[in-house]
């Protein structure tokens, strides 16, 4: 079965999405190779990309590398910005000239990148088909790195775009970051609080990513976002109800019950 789908060829495969796009991708029967810092088995690094070009048999690309943005752990300095900047911008542009250098074309490039790129606001909707300027650091993040992706025109491979929201799930992303902080009673809302926080479960981006790949009808740019919409605030009270005063009610419980 994995003969017949072919190779997925998986940048930033380690991560927190990536991790499960991998697991799904061979449970539908790819073969996977991922893309890394560091060699292993069912792995090539960004050099050998850069020497080698694709592996052969590689039918679908997909980028999601990039330095986490929201790793609270680093300064927001220049060099952590650089940081961001290369590991997105880098990445895209290695794998669209490796596609472009190969004799036999993958039948599909994905690049997830984020809705950093429209500009906030409390009344006006954005979908596919909007277009913004820039105008702050990850608006223009977002454009280098869809400028990075872009293959020439006439090249045989599907190129899909997904602006994903903020990626929610258990074990990693947003919640992992927060979960110290809100645990602790520390969490609240980035003030005011009334802007909006566009989001999307790790399990429907996976879904999404999916049937990008497996429907050649789809190219072009699509949201990655749930269609809820939620402030800050909310986000953030949904948060503190959740993982703040349930374990300490919990917790009070366990010493008051003999």
């Amino acid at each position: 079965m994995s003969k017949a789908l072919g190779t997925a060829l998986v940048g930033g495969g380690t991560g927190f999405i990536g991790s499960h796009l991998c697991k799904v991708l061979k449970s539908h029967g790819y073969g996977v190779i991922v893309i890394s810092r560091m060699p292993g088995p069912q792995r090539m690094t960004w050099n050998d990309l850069n020497r080698q070009g694709l592996p052969d048999g590689t039918t679908t690309v997909i980028n999601l590398a990039g330095q986490n943005v929201l790793d609270f752990k680093q300064r927001w300095n220049a060099g952590f910005k650089q940081n961001v900047f290369n590991s997105r911008i880098n990445t895209t542009s290695s794998l669209a000239n490796a596609i472009v250098s190969a004799k036999k074309k993958p039948s599909v490039f994905v690049t997830l990148t984020g809705v950093g790129i429209y500009k906030p606001d409390k009344v006006k909707e954005y979908d596919e088909d909007s277009s913004e300027t820039e105008f702050d650091f990850l608006s223009r993040l977002c454009h280098e790195w869809e400028n990075a992706a872009k293959l020439p025109k006439g090249t045989s491979t599907r190129q899909v775009t997904i602006r994903s929201g903020v990626v929610l799930g258990r074990d990693g992303g947003m919640i992992k970051q927060l979960y110290l902080p809100f645990f602790c009673g520390l969490g609240g809302p980035v003030m005011p609080g009334d802007q909006y926080l566009p989001w999307i479960h790790i399990d429907d981006l996976i879904r999404l990513i999916l049937f990008v790949v497996g429907n050649q009808q789809v190219e072009g740019t699509l949201n990655g976002v749930a269609p809820q919409n939620i402030t800050n605030k909310q986000f953030s009270d949904v948060c503190l109800s959740n993982l703040f005063e349930p374990v300490f009610i919990k917790i009070f419980r366990l010493l008051l019950v003999p």
